[in-house]
């Protein structure tokens, strides 16, 4: 067996494969044989078919199956001892020509290889935002938890700043909803006047055209579909079936202690603080996730190289499970192709500074991902053998293990960013972080 190798330009090659009869004679003989002692045919015994009989009804089959197992058997150890990067799978290039009684045969397969290109993480620079909780959403929040604490009790008219439990209606949208809702989420200056001193058991008609302060409450409070929330524009009636007001909660150490545990919070500045710190924490996770969304924009857009684009189309064209059309092939290589793209730059990045997830560092990640859930149950210490047998049940999971994998891959390539990439830091607060970043 000879393979040859040879370069139609920097991304594109051509590998040719020759194959003689004495690399495959062999095994065909013995296949034919293991046929001729198994085989069944009438007017002969069972082992004393003739070889000739047996080679002319199975030989032609079992040697192409032989040559292929050869051939891609070889193929693959070819491209892996030569360590070439290749893009999908080779393809044949004169499989139909193939003269399967020659005895000597010479297959061609087309190859689109990886391209050599550099990666620059400092080349541009990328906001990183530093998400900031400001007083508002602070004093927002403390309000939030003494409502939520605070004592309900039953009124037999609205006022503002109460909660109307109900059912909407309407014939035009088939809407028969009943919900609760608190009359700070009206925006409507005429809703909220007609709702202000009605009495429970009232039917109250409002007009749905900025009822809410969000469209995506129609959705919520209405029922009705998302595509119809928006820009929702009808007649609805409310039954008011029960008014309740909140009394809020005081804000002493038996409210601390049942929002953080005993002693972990003991004055209003403390509870503002910690607030404060959850609240950036959460931010943090949108931030980085936008820095990560950022940064791979920026290296696909400023890190320039050619891909074998005309073999790549080929090869989507052939290598799905139905053949596509060269347009839905060609159209599909113009949807994939800045993912492929993505994937080389992260994949020189991971090799060129060994970001790669070891399997040490998986078992590490996996058992202090286990400890952490479980101190969320009020397990705080866990033995190392109760840990190291849920770490065990879990590496014993594929799924499990390539979830978890990629996800550590992303925390250590979101880290290498933070400390190699070109960063302009921002400090913005999350009403403004939105704006900016979701736009």
């Amino acid at each position: 067996m000879n393979i040859t190798k040879k370069d139609i330009d920097s991304l594109n090659a051509v590998i040719t494969v020759e194959i003689s009869k004495e690399d495959y004679s062999e095994k065909v003989d013995t296949v034919l044989n293991n046929y001729r002692k198994n085989a069944s045919i009438p007017g002969f015994r069972k082992g004393h078919i003739p070889m000739g009989m047996v080679r002319k009804q199975y030989g032609k089959a079992v040697l192409v199956e032989e040559v292929n197992k050869l051939l891609q058997e070889n193929l693959h150890k070819y491209l892996t001892e030569e360590k070439l990067d290749v893009l999908g799978n080779p393809l044949p290039k004169n499989e139909a020509d193939i003269d399967w009684d020659s005895g000597e045969f010479a297959f061609e397969f087309e190859l689109g290889l990886a391209p050599e290109f550099d990666v620059d993480v400092k080349k541009k620079a990328v906001t990183h935002y530093k998400v900031v909780a400001d007083n508002e959403m602070i004093e927002n929040q403390v309000k939030s938890i003494r409502k939520q604490y605070g004592k309900l009790i039953s009124k037999d008219e609205v006022a503002e700043g109460d909660e109307i439990s109900g059912t909407f209606t309407s014939t035009e949208k088939e809407i028969e909803q009943k919900t609760t809702f608190d009359t700070e989420v009206i925006k409507g200056k005429r809703q909220l006047k007609a709702l202000v001193g009605a009495q429970v058991g009232d039917e109250v008609v409002l007009k749905t055209k900025g009822l809410f302060k969000d469209d995506h409450d129609n959705q919520r409070f209405l029922g009705v579909s998302h595509d119809d929330a928006h820009g929702l524009d009808i007649e609805v009636t409310l039954k008011i079936e029960e008014v309740n007001t909140r009394e809020m909660a005081e804000l002493d150490q038996e409210l601390f202690d049942k929002l953080f545990g005993d002693g972990a919070v003991s004055s209003e500045d403390e509870l503002k603080e910690k607030i404060k710190e959850d609240a950036e924490r959460q931010f943090e996770q949108q931030s980085d996730q936008k820095l990560l969304n950022d940064v791979v924009e920026s290296l696909i857009e400023n890190t320039k190289f050619d891909l074998p684009s005309e073999f790549l189309t080929r090869w989507i064209k052939v290598s799905g499970e139905k053949e596509l059309s060269e347009e839905e092939a060609k159209e599909e290589f113009e949807r994939s192709e800045k993912g492929l793209r993505y994937q080389l730059i992260e994949g020189k990045l991971r090799v060129d500074n060994d970001l790669q997830v070891t399997f040490d560092e998986l078992k590490d990640y996996t058992a202090n991902m286990i400890k952490a859930q479980m101190a969320q149950f009020g397990q705080m210490n866990p033995t190392e053998e109760e840990v190291d047998g849920v770490v065990a049940r879990i590496m014993g999971n594929q799924d499990e293990v390539k979830r978890i994998s990629e996800q550590l891959g992303t925390n250590k390539m979101l880290q290498f960013f933070k400390e190699n990439a070109k960063l302009k830091t921002k400090e913005v607060t999350y009403d403004k972080f939105i704006k900016e970043a979701y736009a």
